[in-house]
């Protein structure tokens, strides 16, 4: 069995933001299924697919980003699923919109999402899938940027790119970490860089905690 995680913050009025794509990829991932209509427990919300011959759980923390290690700890003790078997979907603003990055582990990057869940699973030894909403435009405060909203311009590329990591999803359950980040690492950085919107939208202060 294995898990696969999307981080985000509940509430209508997160739909649509930057930080929230992990969300999207797991709606996606249901839909394309036809998963079950979720359940809610463990402080989120889940729902269980087969893929290949694999038994998966799909698992959105509703604990805000920076607690989702409450939810993802509480479901991985219940099914007894190790760190190695779940796959946190999550945004970074560190990479170049589209771009992915899968890893077998490490540190949270700064990503406030991930930093919990390795503080309550007392390791780093999971994978993760990073999604690429970046970069923060100059005088913009990260933490602004990724409670806003994608760009219009930006809608046709984050829509393909929700597709691309349904498809990286179902490669990591079948092939494994190793393929995927041979896969999906390579991207073209350069491409990316000059498809990146130009906006010059001001910032604006939300007085948000969410992340």
């Amino acid at each position: 069995m294995k898990m696969i995680v999307g981080l985000g913050n509940p509430g209508q009025q997160y739909v649509g933001t930057r930080h929230n794509i992990g969300f999207e990829v797991l709606g996606r991932l249901s839909q394309k299924v036809c998963a079950p209509p979720p359940k809610a427990k463990f402080q989120g919300e889940f729902t269980e697919i087969q893929l290949r011959t694999e038994k998966i759980i799909l698992l959105c923390p509703l604990t805000f980003m920076n607690l989702s290690g409450q939810c993802v700890s509480q479901a991985a003790n219940f099914y007894r699923i190790d760190p190695v078997d779940i796959l946190v979907v999550c945004d970074d603003f560190n990479l170049s919109l589209d771009r992915l990055r899968f890893r077998a582990s490490g540190s949270s990057g700064g990503q406030n999402g991930l930093n919990d869940i390795i503080n309550r699973l007392g390791t780093q030894d999971f994978p993760r899938l990073r999604i690429g909403i970046g970069p923060v435009p100059e005088r913009w405060n990260p933490a602004d940027f990724v409670l806003g909203k994608f760009h219009r311009e930006d809608l046709d590329r984050v829509d393909s790119t929700v597709d691309r990591c349904v498809k990286a999803i179902e490669e990591f359950v079948e092939f494994g970490i190793g393929h995927c980040m041979n896969q999906y690492n390579r991207g073209s950085e350069s491409r990316n860089k000059k498809n990146v919107s130009n906006s010059t939208e001001s910032p604006k202060s939300k007085g948000d905690s969410g992340d």
